[in-house]
């Protein structure tokens, strides 16, 4: 049972099990809900309009910094929302990371020129960082060890919703009115149930930072948030502009990131660097694959878009299904072998999907690859958090939500640069074979797959769930 100072005491609430629909947990679980459905709406629902405001503002020469400015930014939020939850508590970063984002829609909205746009999107990364790193920190404070596997699957299911309806809705609404009113009609819907949200976590008690305890500093976080975004522009050309890019970038991130996450993170020191250090490998991994699965079905243009949009579709039920089996089914199981189980599906998945373009398989195959990897993604993402909440220093939640964020960013800008360079010549081969070249690319991906595998049982838990 949970104290009111937090404390969990270990024991099952009386008369029967806890539940996080029923007592102290059914409000804060409904705010948690619906802050993560408006963040996805609002996230998945711009995604696919940018490319027609970018047009409308004659700033296509800069989409890839437009694109590429929501993922920097996040590392910024990312900072701000773990320093500010551990010294105040998560109710505060929520509350002002809500009202940032309602504000950014509304400047993205009413640009007039694409550096507002672009400004925009910054400002709305910087919001989700906060989001995402204080919610993982109000529910730590708010469930105990027991309940958390259960929460973070649940709200892992109420990115179906919002994934299934926000890109055409957004569509729909871009065709029928203007691009902007996709991001004004954001803000509006976002209003009354933010403050309903805000209302709720208010509640949330204020935890004090350990005395002498140190977070990343704002200007490291702004300098790896900037070699993040020269590494992602690197990404989208063969320049010697874009080759000085990726060059500056290597350097800006050489010198800042360690700042960014826990001593040890990069020999997977056991407990929290290693748990860091994992959660980047596997987002890198699922990551490259969603964005090269797309442009593979493009180049082969034997599977109708319709139907390719059923392998994302899928993949976002799949993800949703596997989180809600792994916290019901095996919650009793060592969390280190779900982690591992979720990357040897993984590996099956990416290592299935080189071969099937390397021999000339149908290109639904490595489409349905998506698919099974997000089953992996589903056993092995809301893992990682909790144990990442476990292996947090007491009061440093935010910290350990902001490594992780770290990670996350970091690892799908290097594996996707990665398989990028392997890649090659793909990108604008047109001819018939060019699908097989995704063959290298692909491959890669089993490696950080197998690497988690390896490394899964130094992010062991070393206390009971």
């Amino acid at each position: 049972m949970r104290l009111r100072d937090g404390t969990d005491t270990g024991a099952a609430a009386p008369g029967g099990r806890e539940r996080l629909f029923a007592g102290e947990y059914a409000a804060p679980f409904a705010a948690f809900t619906a802050l993560t459905v408006l963040t996805a709406l609002s996230g998945l629902a711009v995604v696919p309009t940018l490319p027609v405001a970018v047009r409308a503002l004659d700033g296509l020469w800069l989409y890839p910094l437009v694109a590429s400015a929501f993922v920097a930014a996040g590392l910024v939020g990312g900072v701000i929302g773990g320093a500010w939850s551990d010294r105040s508590g998560p109710g505060r970063p929520l509350a002002a990371g809500l009202a940032l984002a309602v504000a950014t829609l509304v400047v993205s909205g009413t640009a007039g020129t694409v550096w507002q746009l672009a400004a925009g999107r910054f400002l709305d990364g910087v919001a989700a960082g906060m989001i995402v790193v204080a919610t993982n920190a109000a529910i730590a404070q708010t469930f105990p060890d027991r309940l958390r596997p259960r929460a973070l699957a649940l709200l892992s299911a109420a990115w179906v919703g919002p994934s299934l309806i926000g890109p055409p809705l957004a569509g729909l609404v871009v065709s029928w009115w203007s691009w902007r009113w996709v991001f004004l009609g954001l803000a509006a819907l976002m209003v009354l149930p933010g403050l309903a949200v805000i209302a709720s976590l208010g509640r949330l008690p204020r935890r004090d930072a350990p005395a002498g305890a140190e977070s990343p500093g704002l200007v490291v976080a702004l300098a790896v948030s900037v070699g993040a975004g020269l590494g992602q522009y690197a990404l989208s050309g063969r320049s010697a502009v874009h080759l000085a890019c990726g060059m500056a970038a290597l350097l800006v991130l050489a010198a800042f990131v360690r700042r960014m996450v826990p001593p040890g993170t990069w020999r997977a020191a056991p407990g929290l660097p290693a748990t860091v250090l994992l959660n980047g490998l596997a987002s890198g991994t699922f990551f490259t694959l969603e964005a090269m699965v797309p442009l593979l079905l493009n180049l082969d243009g034997s599977v109708a878009p319709a139907v390719a949009g059923l392998a994302f579709t899928g993949s976002a039920v799949a993800w949703a299904l596997s989180s809600w089996a792994q916290s019901r089914w095996l919650a009793g199981r060592p969390r280190h072998l779900l982690v591992a189980g979720g990357a040897v599906l993984l590996a099956l998945a990416t290592g299935g999907a080189a071969i099937a373009t390397a021999t000339g398989l149908p290109a639904w195959i490595p489409a349905s690859a998506l698919v099974v990897a997000a089953v992996g993604m589903g056993a092995t993402a809301p893992t990682l958090t909790v144990l990442s909440l476990g292996h947090a220093p007491s009061g440093r939640t935010g910290y350990a939500g902001s490594a992780m964020q770290t990670s996350q960013n970091l690892g799908q800008i290097g594996i996707l640069a990665l398989a990028s360079a392997l890649l090659g010549t793909a990108v604008s081969a047109a001819s018939a074979g060019s699908v097989a070249r995704f063959g290298p690319a692909l491959g890669v991906l089993v490696v950080p797959s197998l690497a988690i595998v390896i490394l899964a049982a130094r992010a062991r838990s070393t206390r009971a769930s």
